[in-house]
């Protein structure tokens, strides 16, 4: 009787001080303030918790690392264009395979509806500006006007590789879907009314982008947020609030030469565990992108698929697929884009099928390791955002946000770096720009842009990872193609992973206990 009188005295003390915090969760305060964070009495100051980058749509995490960046075959080309050096790459997501013709249709149905053309010249414009060149697949010796009438458009080839496409496209196309993948998340999140996708909800005046949400330009009809008891309310998303994704953008030359190897099946034993620490070891150098027991161009594995083909690629002059009954690669022009083998990233088609446009400008002698910093990259220009007199943001003529580029003025005092634009720094030019002549008396300039790895009609010296070619920035090929990179925020390693090492203290093992040394 008397231990039920106390349960009972226990249980009505739990249900008196319920309402008072006692057992409630305690809310993470601040180290420098002891301040409540995400407590409404006291400042309103909110954070998310902690917690890894979702991988956005059709991406696939590529561990960073060190590689030797650069030729690993013979020179045969004589262009010296890319000597080998070590690099380091931070980690990233690039996409699991090339942009399919279904993908980008995806994109010219969506500005279809946002842009009507309806007799509308600047619309017009820009729903031609984004139409990939289909006249690409001509060739004065060939018949190929089935695929410059329907290889876009036919739903044979929904899941081959979008072509024609140039660097120019490719870059607006990845722009495009930031502000989808953002868009909709945003409303699955409450945020944005889902009424915001409804046919003539949006317009080329309004439509979303991530920058102009941000900026609360043309703000969307909001949604119903959920926010607990005791926190501030929220109203709209930021960037700290997690939701919203980085920038899809095309890889740079470093991380898709990087994620072409797959450099993580060199690893004999890779961490997999947090505290688990992995080897540090590259076990031999690859000339391809497939395993490294396998430098040939066909599977040497026992079983069904050993003697195939790896890649899509021309295997000599007039042989683009072998003899019937027995095709080697199985393709004549381009391929589905999940076919062939991954590589050790997971990632498909690094090698042959199309070429792919990467962010770089070409330079043909590229002091990339100039400062030995990660993420080696040519092309930066700088920009900032656009204010009128009257000190507010604007949309420029395709309904983005305004930019202008910074102009040497403005970093002049600047000690690590004093120009805009620099894209020329440190190209092995040693006496002046005008000495090559770049766009005047070379094919080489500012829109030159880098792309990587062999096609379908290519021999397989392009299919090295090494290998590297370039095009201006708004031409484009029947052979050439992309896919899409985006940042990795948080642990390099994912899974869960912490960045650094964890060592842990005396204290932390013994779970806040004091020790013998704080007992005297």
């Amino acid at each position: 009787m008397r231990n039920l009188v106390i349960l009972l005295s226990c249980a009505v003390l739990i249900a008196s001080c319920k309402g008072k915090g006692l057992f409630s969760k305690k809310k993470d305060k601040s180290d420098v303030t002891g301040w409540n964070y995400n407590d409404k009495n006291q400042g309103g100051y909110n954070i998310s918790k902690a917690k890894d980058q979702k991988t956005g749509p059709g991406l696939i995490f590529v561990q960073g690392g060190t590689f030797t960046m650069g030729q690993t075959e013979e020179d045969v080309m004589g262009d010296w264009n890319n000597i080998p050096r070590r690099v380091s790459v931070p980690s990233f997501y690039i996409d699991r395979t090339e942009v399919a013709n279904v993908h980008y249709r995806e994109y010219l149905h969506w500005l279809g509806k946002v842009f009507p053309a309806d007799g509308d010249e600047a619309n017009q414009k820009i729903l031609d500006a984004a139409l990939p060149d289909t006249l690409c697949w001509r060739s004065e010796l060939s018949y190929n006007e089935p695929l410059v009438e329907y290889y876009l458009r036919h739903p044979g080839f929904n899941d081959y590789p979008v072509v024609g496409v140039s660097w120019r496209q490719a870059h607006d196309f990845c722009v495009w879907r930031t502000d989808r993948v953002n868009e909709v998340e945003l409303m699955s999140k409450g945020y944005i009314n889902k009424a915001n996708l409804k046919p003539g909800a949006q317009s080329s005046d309004n439509y979303f982008t991530t920058k102009t949400y941000l900026l609360g330009l043309d703000p969307p009809p909001p949604g119903k947020i959920k926010t607990k008891k005791g926190e501030p309310k929220v109203t709209s998303a930021t960037m700290e609030s997690g939701v919203l994704q980085p920038d899809y953008r095309l890889p740079f030359e470093a991380e898709w030469e990087y994620a072409a190897y797959g450099l993580i099946n060199q690893n004999p034993r890779p961490s997999v565990k947090e505290g688990k620490r992995g080897e540090e070891l590259a076990s031999n150098k690859q000339m391809y992108p497939w395993s490294q027991n396998i430098n040939g161009l066909r599977d040497t594995r026992h079983g069904s698929w050993q003697g195939t083909f790896l890649a899509n690629f021309k295997r000599g002059s007039g042989d683009n697929a072998g003899v019937a009954g027995g095709l080697n690669d199985r393709a004549f022009y381009t391929a589905p884009v999940q076919s062939f083998f991954p590589n050790g990233f997971g990632v498909y088609n690094m090698a042959g099928n199309v070429s792919e446009w990467v962010q770089d400008v070409y330079r043909p002698l590229s002091t990339l390791d100039f400062d030995d910093m990660p993420a080696p990259f040519r092309g930066n220009k700088y920009q900032k955002l656009y204010k009128n007199d009257a000190g507010e943001y604007e949309r420029d003529s395709t309904g983005k946000v305004k930019m202008v580029d910074i102009k040497d003025e403005e970093v002049k005092n600047r000690r690590n770096y004093q120009r805009g634009n620099v894209i020329n720094f440190a190209d092995g030019d040693s006496l002046s720009q005008s000495y090559y002549g770049y766009g005047v008396t070379t094919l080489i300039s500012d829109k030159s842009r880098v792309y990587k790895g062999g096609s379908w009609n290519d021999r397989p010296y392009w299919l090295t990872p090494g290998s590297r070619r370039y095009l201006e920035e708004d031409q484009a090929l029947s052979t050439l193609g992309f896919r899409c990179a985006m940042d990795r925020m948080g642990s390099p390693e994912g899974n869960g992973f912490k960045t650094g090492q964890q060592y842990k203290t005396r204290r932390q093992n013994t779970k806040g206990a004091k020790t013998k040394k704080s007992k005297k």
